[in-house]
């Protein structure tokens, strides 16, 4: 087995910065105690104006008067890891979040699929880079060594089991990963690298820093299993991001809300399913308000969905400044994409069926577009009802003679002297036990200038003619 650790050196950070409306603007994640306020971690911008972690926030603000603050939640950083793994979950059956700030995936099994390492490696640094998540990624026969070995240099790969001992045995103490502070008492020892340490007797070894040191070396090189955690994706998707300033406009919305939908869809592409009816919910300081976005079936495409929900978005009257924005799917039924021809000559800017009926729902409301589909009633106002949806089956229609593709909404007089008799006459009789009783005979029609319409005489009778219809 070949496993691929993705380091996450700047997950916090990049966390927040995905979300920020200026991530190139001075930002330092600050921790601690209202008077003792210190900084965890700085952007690009604020390292170059000399802020730094672990720097005091008094001390910050006198180098840097001004700076975006974002509190850090150790809470919000490993929700962003679970949600990596489900990332990573695309790419391998086999996928480890136990480590912070990391994500193991056993990438040997999908080279067959995705190609070889170097493709493999080189898809993984593009969908990281879109998902604005910074990292170092190395490859190794067992899990420890694919992460000791991202931390040493990005980009390194050993496919040989029979390479990694030599290798690992001069890496330093200190960047070995040893639990707890083994690995700077090592040092202060004397003890440089992972070959003197393995020197040394075991006996020793485990009287002064426990066993939990030697089971380390052993799964380190292979020489034992190592029992990862392995992560199974949940079967609900929630996502908040919070924007840190009151906003009170929808366009101040639509890049969280782009953010939020491409996570969805990322999501989604992991257990193989789409999605049918999600929620955006608009925080304010008194409450929510909750805007629905339903579908007539499974979609998960992240264009078409930010569409769907900016539509509905641009609707939405704001009551009060938004502060924080949620996104809520809790049904993920099973995805089936439409079956397309390989040469299909479809323009290129033209949308499909589905994409457009849902952009329309989106545009004028749920009961804008909808289906026609027969009844059983023979009256003509009657024999056809709207449908929502399409998880119903359409009843076949029922065998009848022509009906006109343009039916009157009611039936009119028709005063024509020339009128001619084309076929007919088709007797209608129904309706007696719902108070709607028709007795008619229909025909069709020429009219004086030359039109096929559609007409009927009460039963029986040969005056009175009603239009109830034009044939095309």
């Amino acid at each position: 087995m070949l496993w691929a650790c993705i380091l996450l050196p700047q997950l916090a950070l990049d966390a927040v910065l995905r979300s920020h409306p200026d991530p190139d603007a001075p930002l330092a994640l600050v921790e601690g105690p209202a008077q003792l306020r210190t900084l965890h971690a700085v952007n690009d911008a604020a390292a170059r104006a000399g802020l730094s972690p672990g720097m005091r926030l008094v001390a910050a603000h006198a180098l840097l008067p001004e700076f975006a603050m974002v509190e850090h939640d150790a809470g919000e950083v490993a929700r962003w890891q679970r949600f990596l793994a489900a990332w990573a979950y695309r790419h391998s059956s086999l996928v480890s979040a136990q480590w912070a700030s990391a994500i193991v995936l056993e990438a040997g099994a999908s080279f067959r699929l995705l190609g070889p390492w170097p493709k493999f490696e080189r898809r993984l640094r593009d969908e990281l880079d879109q998902l604005g998540f910074r990292h170092r990624i190395a490859l190794a026969p067992t899990p420890r060594a694919a992460r000791v070995l991202a931390g040493l240099r990005d980009g390194m790969a050993v496919m040989e089991a029979q390479a990694l001992p030599r290798l690992l045995d001069g890496v330093p103490v200190r960047r070995a990963a040893l639990p707890g502070d083994a690995g700077v008492r090592l040092q202060r020892m004397g003890v440089r690298d992972l070959g003197s340490l393995r020197a040394l007797p075991s006996g020793s070894l485990r009287r002064r820093f426990g066993q939990p040191l030697l089971d380390h070396l052993a799964r380190l090189y292979g020489q034992a299993d190592d029992p990862l955690e392995c992560y199974q994706p949940p079967d609900h998707f929630d996502a908040r991001v919070e924007l840190g300033y009151e906003v009170e406009t929808q366009a101040a919305l639509l890049f969280p809300l782009r953010r939020l939908v491409g996570d969805l869809c990322t999501h989604l592409s992991i257990r193989d399913g789409g999605v049918q009816r999600f929620v955006v919910r608009l925080e304010h300081e008194r409450g929510h308000a909750d805007m629905e976005v339903g579908l007539l079936a499974p979609e998960r495409s992240a264009t078409m969905l930010f569409e769907l929900a900016r539509a509905r978005l641009e609707r939405v009257q704001l009551q009060q400044p938004v502060v924080a924005l949620r996104l809520l799917a809790r049904e993920l039924p099973p995805f089936v994409p439409a079956a397309q021809d390989l040469f299909a000559q479809r323009p290129q800017q033209a949308l499909d069926w589905p994409q457009l009926r849902e952009r329309l729902r989106a545009r004028l409301g749920d009961g804008a577009v909808y289906r026609v589909v027969p009844r059983d009633d023979p009256r003509p106002e009657r024999a056809w009802s709207r449908l929502s949806g399409d998880g119903l089956a359409v009843p076949q229609a029922p065998s009848r003679p022509p009906r006109p593709a343009w039916l009157l909404p009611q039936p009119v007089p028709l005063h024509d002297p020339r009128l001619r008799v084309l076929s007919g006459p088709e007797r209608l009789e129904s309706g007696w036990w719902d108070e709607g009783d028709a007795r008619r005979d229909y025909y069709v029609v020429r009219t004086g200038r030359g039109q096929r319409a559609w007409a009927f005489l009460p039963a029986g009778g040969s005056q009175g003619w009603m239009l109830h219809g034009w044939f095309a």
